[in-house]
């Protein structure tokens, strides 16, 4: 057993929960790890394996510092964090183990000449135009997941399949998870079962203005950095010095590229590295501030053209409130300043799936069009809303199962007989068809092949059913140690030194060690002995003393101190 866990274990218990819970987490220690004591949890913390792990995490002025103790120095204003983060004694030395595992890293010399350059008024304006460009990306890739979740690969990144229905939206491919990742860390996506699905928050976020949009965005942002380009203010770091803030970290360099790139993407720094006027307040911790920005973007329009060809054209940006709900009625053709958009038989269908009536698109497209709205859109429109519901879909409230009933006796033989329908198992019977997969899922398949299918309750009045509701807000991930604390507190004893001392006759009687003990003799002296330890039980010490080669029972409360010795030397 290491004598160097013994200043760590009398730390340890003397730490407060809260400490020692923050020790716990950001040295990645599980809530039902099997330790018995503090002495376990010593022990643990001091392995090299152990040490290994919490290295990256070291932010370059910790690392300095720890650098400096270990080659003999002070290590100044970072040893509270150290000594927290169980690296240093309170002494402010590492114990032997810490030295080891640093070993001859080295680390890069602290610089605070890497200021960030201000932007010219043309760099600003271009990094304006690319905020601006990757806020309606993100907003076409929430609109996507809303549509349909993206499908996670195992390592966590997006699909093939849904990398070409993003680019498909004109988005580049290669910034495609940096977007991804942006609007995960504001929250606007959630991965769930390899799945990325919009939440509540993306789905206001989507009727935000750009302003707010962006905002939003650059707050998440910042407030998700790593702890190394953090400033004690709450804002970073200036991105030339980012590469260097984690300098054991062997996958630092390329996140720390991706977090620049993102930044990028977000107009808070130029493609040069420069800064514009928006990003000052959020590198220094203030709120954002996109006045200077807003100035930069186009002009938002609220008013369209309908045109006879069941087409809209925006003459401008359209105001997001307003393009989110023209898309849930229309298909966007093309996105530019000018967007287009088309209206299908399909596309006022799934407008009507979702809860649009006849009237409410007519009476929105008629508050927003320039032009009135022209006969065959609203023929389109009013023909699409009579059929649709012509296919009914509820539960049989006396069997259980799904019914499916029209007045439309044709459409039930085809849906009957449709290959596409083969895993609803669809039964027919004087009343229509029944199945047994469940209501929602016979609806979305019926619906998927085109059927004109409504959900009803049973009042027989109709229901909107989200097919991809928002995920449940993601659960806290940060590991419970209060039972962990709780068990090493209970075998806490009032003297540390008798259990230190019980704990190192222990692993000596494990190992056939031989020891250099002190005994207290009854007449107060103090008596050595060289003792092979070979028992122990019932608060006595076994062993052969080397010097009168007989067995000895020693009582462990008589013991004073006890070392262990090299045989060869003794």
């Amino acid at each position: 057993m290491s004598t160097h866990a013994r200043p760590l274990a009398v730390w340890l218990a003397a730490a407060s929960d809260a400490q020692l819970a923050a020790l716990f987490a950001a040295r990645s220690v599980r809530a039902d790890v099997a330790w018995t004591d503090f002495f376990d949890a010593a022990e643990a913390l001091l392995d090299p394996a152990s040490i290994e792990r919490v290295l990256p995490r070291l932010t370059l002025a910790e690392a300095t510092a720890l650098r400096r103790a270990v080659d003999g120095g002070d290590a100044g204003t970072e040893t509270d964090a150290l000594v927290a983060l169980a690296l240093l004694r309170p002494d402010g030395t590492p114990a032997p183990p810490v030295a080891e595992t640093v070993g001859d890293r080295t680390v890069p010399a602290p610089s605070t000449a890497d200021a960030q350059p201000a932007a010219t008024e043309q760099q600003a304006a271009r990094a304006a135009e690319r905020a601006f460009t990757s806020v309606a990306a993100i907003a076409d890739i929430v609109l996507l997941a809303a549509d349909s979740p993206l499908t996670l690969l195992a390592n966590g990144a997006l699909g093939a399949g849904e990398r070409r229905r993003i680019s498909e939206t004109g988005t580049a491919p290669g910034i495609i998870d940096d977007l991804a990742a942006i609007a995960t860390d504001a929250g606007l996506l959630q991965a769930t079962d390899r799945r990325l699905r919009v939440t509540d928050v993306g789905t206001a976020w989507l009727r935000l203005s750009a302003s707010a949009r962006w905002t939003a965005l650059a707050e998440a942002f910042r407030d998700a950095l790593p702890r190394g380009i953090r400033t004690d203010a709450g804002g970073w770091l200036p991105t030339p010095r980012w590469p260097r803030q984690h300098p054991w970290d062997p996958n630092w360099a390329q996140r720390s590229a991706a977090l620049t790139a993102r930044a990028e993407l977000l107009g808070l720094i130029t493609q040069n590295g420069a800064e514009p006027e928006w990003a000052v307040p959020l590198r220094q911790g203030a709120p954002a501030d996109a006045t200077a920005l807003t100035r930069m973007l186009p002009a938002e329009v609220d008013r369209i053209f309908l045109q006879n060809d069941l087409t809209a054209i925006a003459p401008g940006t359209l105001e997001p409130a307003l393009d989110v709900r023209l898309r849930s009625i229309a298909d966007r053709e093309s996105a530019a300043q000018a967007s287009s958009y088309r209206f299908t038989a399909d596309s006022i269908a799934h407008a009507l799936t979702t809860g649009e009536t006849a009237s409410s698109i007519l009476d929105f497209l008629g508050e927003i069009s320039l032009t009135g709205i022209p006969q065959p859109l609203e023929y389109l429109v009013m023909q699409t809303s009579q059929r649709h519901g012509l296919v009914r879909v509820f539960t049989d409230p006396g069997s259980g199962r799904t019914r499916v009933t029209s007045t439309d006796g044709t459409l039930l033989d085809a849906m009957g007989v449709d290959q596409s329908l083969r895993p609803l198992a669809l039964a027919r019977d004087a009343d229509g068809l029944t199945s047994r997969v469940g209501r929602d899922s016979v609806f979305w398949t019926l619906t998927d092949a085109r059927y004109p299918a409504m959900i009803v309750g049973p009042d027989g009045a109709p229901l909107v059913v989200d097919r991809n509701p928002a995920p449940p807000p993601a659960p806290e991930t940060a590991t419970d140690h209060r039972a962990l604390i709780a068990r090493l507190r209970a075998q806490q004893g009032p003297d540390a030194d008798a259990a230190w001392l019980d704990r190192e006759l222990e692993a000596a009687v494990r190992a056939r060690a031989v020891l250099l003990v002190e005994i207290a003799m009854p007449d107060g002296s103090i008596r050595e002995l060289q003792l092979e330890a070979s028992g122990m039980g019932g608060g006595r010490l076994r062993g052969r003393d080397r010097s009168a080669d007989v067995e000895r029972t020693l009582p462990v409360k008589s013991i004073r101190s006890a070392r262990v010795i090299d045989p060869s030397t003794a």
